[in-house]
């Protein structure tokens, strides 16, 4: 595992989400299924053999799954301590060919990638767009690029109710915004959830589709993504038209490879392939 010291503007985003990712059990939170839904419209053909950038890596819940496509090489860069425990989820995969860096994402130029993806990271940073630009920076020519972040559409019960408390609560010692924030505010959600993903006539309600999602999972998952939403001292939430924006003001960008797919109601997958 490669280290770097930096000062960034997103150190204490980082800090934070390494207090979360680093008091997890070993292993995944995601599952397969998740891993897959994140992904697509990217799939194992797009992966096998090649070499994989992923960056803000967390503790590796989304990358240990690659292996299970056959990639040559896996490379995750994080700005938090929660590179430790990426390190030891990616270990226990077997898989061999992976590098684990510390330093900041927006600042990253590695080798050049067949496909770098950034997968819930973006909406956490300071400048947003620099997140993108790294992503960009670090395609090779002709290779992929995939994107995901919170949507502004959709989501008018988190920025109006969730946001202004995670204000307060990021400010907090993370054990007590877990432990005592998260977990008492996600137990009506986590019903809420469990009702309205059993039939389509509550189809109109907030939060629908994602409630739909997250209801094959168990609380702790619903406390962990609380706990995620809760604990950052940055959140943007972004729109369809800044997307647009993005993918429409850089040449080396293939403007026919490009897509923007809106995902369980309230957030964006977007990516496309460079020059």
């Amino acid at each position: 595992m490669d280290t770097a010291t930096t000062q960034s503007t997103d150190q204490k985003t980082a800090d934070a989400f390494a207090s979360s990712w680093n008091n997890l059990p070993t292993g995944s939170v995601y599952t397969t299924d998740q891993f897959v839904d994140w992904f697509a419209p990217v799939s194992k053909e797009d992966v096998s053999g090649k070499s994989i950038l992923e960056l803000g890596c967390g503790n590796g819940s989304l990358m240990s799954h690659l292996p299970l496509w056959q990639p040559f090489l896996i490379e995750g860069v994080d700005l938090g301590d929660s590179v430790i425990s990426c390190q030891k989820n990616m270990a226990i995969t077997g898989f061999r060919n992976f590098k684990i860096t510390q330093g900041d994402l927006t600042e990253f130029t590695g080798q050049g990638y067949d496909l770098v993806y950034c997968i819930g990271v973006l909406h956490h940073l300071k400048i947003p767009l620099k997140g993108f630009e790294a992503v960009l920076r670090n395609v090779k020519p002709g290779g992929r690029f995939h994107c995901w972040v919170y949507a502004r559409e959709g989501n008018a019960v988190i920025i109006y109710i969730v946001d202004p408390i995670r204000k307060v609560v990021s400010k907090l010692p993370w054990w007590f915004t877990k432990y005592f924030v998260a977990t008492p505010l996600v137990v009506p959600y986590y019903a809420y959830a469990k009702i309205i993903s059993l039939s389509k006539i509550f189809r109109k309600l907030p939060l629908y589709e994602y409630s739909c999602w997250i209801a094959k999972r168990e609380f702790a998952f619903f406390r962990h993504v609380a706990f995620d939403q809760l604990v950052t001292p940055q959140t943007t939430y972004i729109s369809k038209k800044t997307i647009e924006q993005w993918l429409n003001s850089y040449p080396e960008i293939n403007p026919g490879s490009t897509y923007i797919i809106f995902r369980n109601g309230n957030s964006w997958k977007f990516g496309g392939r460079k020059k």
